[in-house]
């Protein structure tokens, strides 16, 4: 109701300002009535064009901005290309007002629309088709260029049929065609190159930034796991030193072994190899923790035969403990007698490990 109200006070003030504006016309019609029946024709004509123009910009720039915060919900290649085409969209709707404003004739305006619809057409063909598989397979800028004009010849077909089909000439037809070609040529084809280049820069460039921040990120963390072990080992000093000022050796031999039990699983566990002399320290430390442990039972007999390694052999780490803990684990009763026997020696290149409870 409110647009129609508007379409007759802006037909009856553009009529009226026409009839004062231009009343030279008034002498090339047969009599006054038919030349007022013409300027108010024509001014109603133009109101409706007005508010046709400002209703489809209000409409686009909202259909932009939906699917611009429509992107941002969801990143991905279709709603890319929902941008792309609105954006194609908003440059034809704005070409058709410059013509509607300029008085252009209807084939004129049947040209534009064609061409930029089929240049858009082709673009996003480009853009989200052609242009990922040219680039992962390495082609050179000829070979998309070849492309661009089979495409660019393809899509003259439908569009000197519509054509035919709007304008009903042929000689329109053959104009547009004229047109479409060169338009496709010079602007449709470096336009899609430049953009998808661009694009894919900036793509590399945030993915550079990821992994950099990712590194970050992991630098971070090391940092702030050797600052809390730091702490740790700290605080067994001090329960080491009190233990010694206190005369209790036992406790500060049971707390010096777990600093340097803590000490290996923190820096050499996660290596892929090590020396097989720190490994045999990490199993003699805890062996030692378990001998504190169960020293007032007579009950339970701890054995080891461990040889010295004076060799540069390299072990897994942590392969050998599993044994000992589950001798440990299983076999050892706080009701009844038992017994654990560690035995290990190398010869040569051959590890010789035995584990019996």
């Amino acid at each position: 109701m409110l647009l129609f109200v508007l379409f007759l006070v802006m037909g009856l003030v553009i009529s009226i300002s026409k009839t004062y504006s231009s009343s030279y016309i008034l002498v090339e019609h047969d009599d006054i009535q038919s030349a007022y029946n013409r300027i108010f024709f024509k001014g109603f004509s133009s109101a409706l064009w007005v508010i046709i123009s400002v209703s489809g910009y209000v409409l686009l720039k909202e259909f932009i901005n939906y699917l611009i915060e429509d992107n941002k919900k969801a990143e991905g290649s279709k709603n890319q290309i929902k941008i792309d085409v609105g954006f194609g969209l908003a440059f034809w709707f704005v070409g058709l007002l410059l013509w509607a404003s300029a008085s252009a004739p209807l084939e004129i305006i049947i040209m534009w629309t064609v061409v930029v619809f089929a240049g858009i057409c082709i673009a996003v063909y480009a853009l989200y088709f052609y242009l990922p598989h040219h680039y992962a397979k390495g082609h050179k800028f000829r070979r998309y260029f070849w492309q661009i004009i089979l495409a660019t010849v393809l899509a003259a077909i439908p569009v000197c049929l519509i054509t035919l089909l709007l304008a009903r000439e042929a000689e329109i037809g053959a104009i547009v065609l004229c047109f479409h070609v060169p338009t496709q040529i010079i602007i449709t084809l470096p336009l899609a190159w430049y953009i998808y280049k661009s694009r894919l820069a900036n793509s590399n460039q945030i993915s550079f930034l990821k992994t950099a921040l990712g590194k970050s990120d992991a630098s971070l963390s090391f940092l702030q796991s050797q600052i809390n072990p730091h702490f740790l080992f700290n605080a067994l000093n001090t329960l080491y030193g009190t233990a010694l000022q206190e005369n209790a050796e036992r406790t500060g031999e049971g707390i010096q072994k777990l600093g340097d039990m803590m000490r290996f699983m923190l820096h050499e566990n996660v290596q892929d190899k090590i020396s097989l002399t720190r490994d045999v320290d990490y199993l003699e430390n805890y062996i030692s923790l378990q001998k504190l442990r169960t020293s007032r039972s007579a009950d339970i007999v701890i054995e080891t035969q461990i040889d010295e390694q004076l060799n540069n052999l390299q072990i897994t780490p942590m392969l050998l403990i599993p044994f000992v803990e589950n001798a440990f684990k299983h076999g050892i009763s706080l009701q009844q007698p038992s017994h654990i026997k560690v035995t290990l020696q190398t010869k040569g290149n051959t590890l010789y490990f035995d584990v019996h409870n």
